[in-house]
Parts: C-alpha cells; structure tokens; sequence
C-alpha cells in the first residue's frame, strides 16, 4: 500500500505559456520558489488552472518533467493530473509521471464514455492506478467540468480496499453536504482537499483539513489566514478574510472565465509572469485588465 500524507494547502499552478502560447518552462523553477517562500508546500500541475487538457500528451510530460526538478529544490509536494485525455493517454501520463518520481496522481473521469455510478468509477480509477502501482492516486471530482455528479461520500465509502493506490480526492464543488460526508468516508481516513476558493472558511469550520485553490498563486497568504483562523478558532477574522478574498475573486473574474483572469492576476500582483490562456478560452482585453488591477487597489487584502 503507497502511502499519502500530504495536508494542508497545495496550489494548482498556471502553466506558463510564451508569446506564441508555447510552453514556457524557463519560469517553473522560479515559480515554484516564490510558492515555498510563500509557504505553499504543495502543488498541483496540470489541472483546470493549469490547462492540462489545452496541452498535447508531450507537452503535459515536459510541464511534469520540468517540476520534478523545480520541487527537488523546495521539498515541495509533487501532484499531477493525468486525467481529461483518451484512456491510452492516461495512462501512458500515469506510466511517466510515476517513472520521473511525482508523489501523487489527480485523475478526472473519463469525459466522454462517463461513469455513472461509483462501481464504473472505481473500475476506471482501478485500471489507471495499475499504471503507476507505486504513487498514491486521488480522484478529481469538478462537476460543474465533467458532467459526472456521483456522490463523493457515497463513492469515497464504495471505493474502500478496491483500488490499491487511492487515498482520496480533490472536491471542486459547492456542494458542501456532501463534501462533508467525503471528508467522514472510510472514518475519515481518506484526503479531500475543497477545490472552492470561496468556500474555504466555511469548509474548514466543517471539517476539511485541506484545500487545492487558484488563488493560493498569487495571493497565498489570504489562504494561510483563514486555515489558520479557522484551527485557531478565530471564526470573526476566518469569515473577514474570506469575504476579502471572496471579493478579490469577484475582482479578478468580472470580465472573463476563471482560468484566463486568474493567469492575468499572476501577472499583475506577483513576480511571476504567466502569460495568455490557450484557445478555446477567450483572454481579457487591456482595457478590462487595467479595470481589475485599478479595482483591486480598493480592496485591503492585508487586513
């Protein structure tokens, strides 16, 4: 049995693209620099932040490749998403991320041929793990993506002892019920990590332990606060720096979909410069980015 341990916070990392929406991996090394001294210890590549399914299967390897060696540096946790491709891609994304020394897997579904339930889920999760026998593999549930809506306490409880490298999922969904049934699954053995910016002091009061959020980029320590607050017992300073982060979201998202105005706050308020989003998302136009970053100079983020 793989074990998997890793807690807490853990970013899910925009890939850098450059100019000609090319994969820039010259940046990944200072990239994840400035996440560990923001004391974000874990990341997450390839994933609905990262347009893993904008990138062809060499491109995901070399974004991979390029952070196994970036968190050699910082000690940082190493989880990829293998999934949103054809079955022979996953696992062939599964087989090298194993092989170059990742330290966990993320997996959608399979977004065509759909489960429907948790025993097609769990057969599907099964064939993937037994491409990398040896790294922990959690599930990526995000409805709202995928389409799948199987219950995640329900599945979390179906999946015990049938697939030897699982160990839980990350929960993009506001929906938090039923992640609070997941996080009680399997006596709460399993990891959930909330994949929902502005539900994160609502989720941890409810028991979540972990998170797996855009905005701990480029504006981690409004994270870090409200976990914080929350073990603390601070639920008035846990509730006030949501809504200051709730607010930053509604900043950042006004004039575009998540992913291309997110990469454009990358590049406003951090060192870091991501670049554009790839077709098929549609880019903010200048003038709709001076718009965010003179709004965003009302907001007191470091209250």
């Amino acid at each position: 049995m793989v074990n998997f341990t890793f807690r807490g916070l853990m970013a899910p990392t925009l890939t850098t693209f450059k100019n000609d929406l090319s994969v820039n991996l010259d940046v990944i090394q200072d990239y994840a620099k400035f996440l560990a001294d923001s004391n974000i210890m874990g990341v997450l590549v390839n994933g609905t932040s990262g347009e893993g399914m904008s990138m062809n299967v060499n491109e995901r390897k070399q974004v991979t490749e390029a952070w196994v060696k970036a968190v050699k540096k910082t000690n940082q946790h190493l989880m990829v998403q293998i999934g949103g491709a054809p079955l022979p891609d996953v696992l062939e994304l599964a087989k090298h991320a194993e092989s170059v020394g990742v330290h966990s897997l993320l997996c959608l579904p399979d977004l065509y041929n759909k489960p429907t339930n948790s025993s097609e889920l769990i057969r599907y999760l099964k064939t993937v793990g037994a491409a990398a026998p040896n790294t922990p593999l959690l599930y990526y549930h995000i409805p709202s993506y995928t389409n799948v809506n199987i219950h995640m306490g329900q599945f979390l409880n179906d999946s015990v002892g049938k697939i030897p490298t699982f160990h839980g999922i990350k929960f993009t969904s506001t929906a938090l019920d039923e992640g609070v049934a997941a996080v009680k699954a399997n006596s709460g053995k399993y990891a959930v990590f909330l994949g929902a910016d502005q539900l994160m002091a609502g989720a941890y009061t409810l028991g979540f332990d972990s998170a797996i959020a855009t905005t701990l980029n480029m504006f981690p320590q409004l994270g870090i606060d409200i976990l914080e607050a929350v073990k603390q017992s601070k639920l008035d300073k846990a509730k006030k720096t949501q809504d200051t982060l709730t607010q930053v979201c509604s900043v950042v998202t006004k004039h575009g979909a998540w992913v291309p105005t997110m990469k454009v706050a990358m590049d406003l308020f951090t060192p870091i410069k991501v670049g554009k989003a790839r077709e098929p998302l549609t880019n903010i136009t200048g003038e709709q980015m001076k718009e965010m970053e003179a709004t965003m100079k009302t907001i007191n983020i470091n209250n």
